[in-house]
């Protein structure tokens, strides 16, 4: 009787470690959050990243909010002619398996309302708050204005 107890413990523990490791590397992962530096003064930020819906739900980017801004938006980049104008997309939808990329001249993160300049080598603390995936934190890196490291290399260092 004791075998067959114990036996069924080792064997309700195994299969928890083996959905606790299926569940692992599912869900909403953030990456790649990066922006360049602004001048002083200068009271917007762009900044970018990677969203990957690990998960096996459609989830909705419902906020976005830092200490560093009053306001975090996402908007999107639509061209009319020759004319490049920024449009806020709410709420962001991120498919079961999507990745998102926002990235510049594409869909972005606003950050308006800078309480100071960004600065080169700084982390800005960052939340996003999904419908399913609840909240989500990041830091965004910050890249000199204008460097190859703010274009495409920034990955690169993680």
């Amino acid at each position: 009787m004791e075998v067959k107890r114990a036996a069924r413990i080792v064997g309700a523990t195994l299969a928890l470690a083996a959905l606790a490791a299926g569940a692992e590397g599912e869900g909403m992962k953030l990456e790649r959050a990066w922006a360049r530096a602004t001048p002083p003064g200068s009271p917007v930020a762009a900044a970018y990243l990677v969203i990957d819906n690990r998960g096996a739900r459609s989830d909705r980017l419902l906020s976005a909010s830092s200490p560093r801004a009053d306001k975090v938006e996402v908007h999107a980049t639509v061209h009319d002619g020759d004319v490049a104008r920024m449009r806020k997309v709410e709420p962001l939808h991120v498919g079961a398996g999507e990745r998102v990329v926002l990235e510049p001249g594409g869909m972005h993160l606003m950050l308006m309302g800078l309480r100071k300049p960004l600065a080169e080598g700084e982390r800005i603390p960052l939340v996003l708050e999904f419908e399913v995936a609840g909240e989500q934190r990041t830091e965004i890196r910050v890249f000199a204005a204008g460097s190859d490291e703010a274009g495409g290399n920034h990955h690169a260092h993680h």
